[in-house]
């Protein structure tokens, strides 16, 4: 078999593995929110209600995509000051202001955001939206 291809093989299983746990990371949350998006690939939390100019507000998700399995979280972008405990290693997978790219699971940086997320969740429920 061509390196190429058993490569993408082992991608396209460490991200398959990568988005199971990272779902899971969202999941306790699922039931105070709602998942607009639950799919293999594709798994989404907002609120119930739309309280921003009619329109739901996302709390988390998680995507697979061509080059790693994302994770984002937005109170990250509300509370930016989440930011200020975070390790270098999970810093350092950050992409933008919300999201956090992996391309396998990695059990240290995972508990790292599962903390991180509690912490978001709790402050998400205080938003206050102009």
């Amino acid at each position: 078999m061509p390196k190429a291809i058993a490569a993408r093989r082992s991608s396209t299983a460490d991200f398959a593995a990568t988005f199971r746990e990272l779902k899971t990371i969202l999941e306790p949350y699922g039931d105070k929110l709602r998942a607009a998006h639950d799919k293999p690939s594709y798994y989404y939390l907002e609120t119930h209600d739309k309280p921003y100019r009619g329109r739901a507000i996302m709390f988390a998700a998680v995507r697979t995509g061509k080059a790693y399995v994302s994770f984002h979280l937005f109170p990250l972008y509300t509370c930016p000051r989440m930011t200020a405990g975070m390790s270098p290693a999970l810093k350092k997978r950050m992409q933008g202001k919300t999201c956090f790219n992996f391309t396998a699971p990695d059990p240290t940086l995972f508990a790292e955001l599962k903390k991180l997320t509690a912490e978001g969740f709790k402050l998400f429920k205080d938003i206050k939206l102009p």
